[in-house]
């Protein structure tokens, strides 16, 4: 037989691995999300390179850049891909990628924030809202 301290010591211990478990996943979750997400951004990337490649130089429209950027995974909405003109400064919705012409990436900011300098009308930079790190953004140069 067991005493009662024994059994309620492994209840004990059985109850903090449970608590560290269900404490770690949440934010292990959120880390492959935002793995995912950096993997579409590199996937719009790469549509948008094979968009111009295709078409004589030119920049696709944000409908035209849907159809190439097929394989965006369930944490990017492929709907809300945008494609804007340069501005200094850029806000990234969730699960939204945005794609800036003329832009090179500066400083990123907490809320999807994301600061931009001026580049050459070639450069373009791909942007995306994490879940880590207060929602910052992750920026992709061209």
């Amino acid at each position: 037989g067991f005493t009662i301290i024994e059994v309620v010591l492994v209840l004990a211990i059985a109850a903090l691995i449970f608590l560290m478990v269900f404490i770690a996943l949440p934010a292990l979750q959120a880390s492959q999300r935002d793995t995912a997400r950096k993997n579409d951004v590199s996937t719009v990337s790469a549509a948008v390179n094979s968009f111009i490649s295709n078409n004589s130089g030119s920049f696709p429209n944000a409908a035209q850049l849907r159809q190439y950027a097929t394989s965006v995974s369930e944490n990017t909405n492929a709907d809300s891909i945008q494609v804007r003109t340069f501005s200094a400064n850029v806000t990234v919705d969730d699960s939204q990628i945005v794609v800036v012409t003329g832009a090179r990436c500066a400083a990123t900011g907490p809320n999807g924030a994301q600061t931009l300098t001026s580049g050459t009308r070639r450069q373009y930079v791909t942007i995306t809202r994490l879940e880590s790190g207060d929602h910052t953004s992750y920026c992709l140069e061209s």
